[in-house]
């Protein structure tokens, strides 16, 4: 079929092989519209007389109004949507590329769980390294000044994990107005104020206070300082082998009278007690009776109240105002040591740098250590006293005999002291009571 036009002829030379490659005067055409879909060509040589109604070159398709479909410049524009192209300026049906409804292109769906699992991943890195950090932090600050090696003929290991937990009235660090403030007088050196055995064991932790004026006898003993061997120092006060020879002679004697060895020694003085306390915020100690002492400076109403470190350390000093004096303050002591661990080992001050670190700076400035103690272990002290006060073990004074003693002291109740050590080394419940 023929789509050319009347009055296209192949005598004006603009026909099927037409040979005048002239093109006449420009002359008004009717326009044209070329097929949707013109033909394929076959292949071959066109300039050999190939002729199937196509112009043969664009020179000739521009003298005979041949639209090809190309556009030199001009700005297309056509039909909307459902329309038939063709004719000059049409444009094919253009992609939207924000969507039927606008806006961004559409992305590939989220994938949430790989956002939360590198969500996780980010987050458990965080907490790793700030965990690590600390610990570096914090056990570079750990004073291991007590070395236990010194101490001579100790028992043997038993299956619970023991520590010798001893408050002194060392007034390291403290100014005047510190001293005056917290009733500690001037006194220089330190001298045990309170010592008390932790047996953290699988069957039930058990804290155990030994007063400081319990009749014992200090043994012979190596020197801290001089390394030299002293023979046996006979019968005295419990305090006494402290003042003598520091922690290491203290744990001797310990270890000594009670046949239980020590696994790890704590020792903490007045400021530091105090500026803990204060640390955490204070600590929340409910107060069965009333009291008050002039020399520790004690005031207490009874009831559940918050005690700040200078109340704190008033309430854990106070002898002269209890019947039963040194017994009853190892009782308070005991109790306010647990309430303390109990408040201190909890998320709200272990996930918390704003409590946490202030905590640890205040204790691990004062508190002194065995070489061999680990900012590990001084956690596992803090939360067996915190199992203690949670009624998961057992709190007590050391069992006293009725029986007199030198110097005003107290006197062990040796058959009980051994069943209660037996006891802790076995890892067995603890059944020895005492009775004061």
């Amino acid at each position: 079929m023929n789509d050319w036009p009347d009055g296209w002829t192949e005598d004006r030379g603009y026909g099927r092989g037409g040979a005048n490659g002239q093109p006449e005067e420009a002359r008004r055409m009717r326009h044209v519209q070329r097929p949707q879909v013109p033909p394929q060509q076959p292949q071959g040589n066109r300039g050999q007389g190939y002729d199937q109604g196509y112009p043969q070159s664009f020179t000739d398709a521009r003298g005979t109004g041949y639209d090809s479909g190309y556009n030199s410049g001009q700005v297309y524009g056509g039909p909307q949507a459902g329309g038939q192209g063709g004719g000059h300026g049409a444009v094919p049906p253009q992609y939207d590329p924000r969507g039927a409804g606008g806006g961004r292109p559409p992305g590939p769906p989220v994938d949430w769980r790989k956002r939360i699992k590198v969500g996780s991943i980010v987050t458990l890195v965080v907490i790793v390294g700030w965990s690590a950090g600390t610990y570096a932090w914090a056990s570079s600050r750990m004073r291991n000044e007590v070395d236990l090696s010194k101490v001579i003929e100790r028992p043997e290991e038993g299956d619970c994990t023991t520590y010798l937990i001893v408050g002194s009235d060392s007034r390291e660090g403290m100014s005047a107005e510190d001293k005056k403030k917290l009733h500690t007088g001037s006194a220089e050196g330190k001298r045990t104020d309170s010592m008390m055995i932790l047996a953290a064991c699988s069957s039930g932790n058990t804290m155990v206070s030994l007063p400081r004026d319990s009749w014992v006898t200090i043994p012979s003993f190596v020197g801290s300082e001089s390394g030299k061997k002293y023979g046996e120092r006979g019968g005295s006060k419990l305090n006494a082998a402290y003042a003598m020879d520091g922690p290491e002679l203290l744990v001797r004697t310990v270890e000594y009278n009670t046949g239980l060895r020590i696994d790890h020694y704590a020792e903490i003085g007045f400021a530091g007690f105090a500026n803990i306390v204060d640390a955490l915020g204070g600590v929340e100690l409910n107060i069965e009776k009333g009291f008050k002492d002039k020399k520790s400076g004690a005031d207490f109403q009874s009831g559940t109240q918050t005690l700040n470190g200078e109340q704190a350390l008033a309430f854990v000093r106070t002898r002269y105002a209890f019947a039963q004096s040194d017994l009853q303050r190892t009782k308070n002591q005991q109790k306010f040591l647990s309430a303390l661990a109990n408040q201190a080992a909890t998320p709200g001050t272990i996930l918390n740098p704003f409590a946490l670190y202030p905590t640890l700076g205040a204790g691990l400035d004062t508190l002194i250590v065995d070489k061999d103690m680990s900012l590990y272990d001084l956690g596992k002290m803090f939360f067996a006293m915190k199992g203690i006060s949670g009624g998961d073990g057992t709190s007590m004074n050391m069992p006293l005999s009725g029986a007199d003693a030198p110097q005003n002291s107290l006197r062990w109740d040796m058959p009980k002291v051994k069943q209660l050590v037996k006891e802790i080394q076995n890892d067995e419940p603890v059944t020895v009571t005492a009775d004061r």
